[in-house]
């Protein structure tokens, strides 16, 4: 191949774009994802309040739908977008293998290991096409306190219709509980996400440009 030939194909594969880090569809249901978390969140908290499952309540300014009436409109207005769009999520992960390449292994060894070294500031930011331990337990941590979620909702929304899936619980007031522990462990999982976005911005613009 002559010189100049090389060259024009050295040259060509250098200015070729590489994939992005978040894939169009996962930025998009991504995004989706969190407007339905942060809904349900806050006009769950405006439902607690209400109707109590622990006894303290969330200040006002923290809650959504000003009335009980009104945090159940959002709660289940949100709740439809996050169970559609999550569907989608869920699907394009498993049926494209990003889960398993993304999240998997998980072994608590090298989770501990990347969690001390997070915490003395020695943790590497600088691949983000690649998870460390930490992100993978997360990662799976919050999409199956997202699952249980959506599955004690459906089962203290409708306790006789879908007392099957109630009964899996125990009974409505077991299902409530780990229906506000799921919740629990997606804020604590949402006051990390945002925490480390603050502190490795780049993180940020990946998840909206995609490089």
């Amino acid at each position: 191949m002559p010189q100049s030939t090389t060259l024009t194909v050295r040259s060509e594969a250098l200015q070729k774009p590489s994939p992005p880090i978040h894939p169009l569809a996962v930025r998009i249901t991504h995004w989706i994802n969190a407007f339905a978390m942060i809904v349900m969140i806050l006009s769950g908290w405006g439902i607690h309040n209400a109707y109590p499952t622990l006894p303290f309540a969330f200040p006002e300014w923290m809650t959504l739908g000003g009335s009980f009436p009104g945090a159940l409109r959002w709660h289940f207005a949100a709740m439809w977008l996050l169970v559609i769009n999550g569907g989608i999520y869920l699907a394009y992960g498993f049926l494209t293998d990003r889960f398993r390449r993304k999240l998997l292994p998980i072994w608590p060894r090298d989770v501990l290991r990347d969690a001390l070294a997070a915490m003395s500031g020695k943790l590497d930011h600088e691949d983000f096409s690649t998870y460390n331990a930490v992100q993978h337990a997360l990662y799976a941590g919050v999409i199956a306190a997202g699952v249980l979620a959506i599955i004690t909702g459906l089962a203290i929304w409708k306790p006789v219709q879908l007392k099957e899936i109630t009964s899996l619980f125990g009974d409505f007031d077991n299902a409530r509980i780990m229906h506000f522990a799921a919740m629990c462990t997606i804020v604590l999982f949402l006051a990390v996400h945002v925490t480390m976005s603050l502190i490795v911005p780049k993180s940020l613009r990946a998840m909206i440009i995609g490089r």
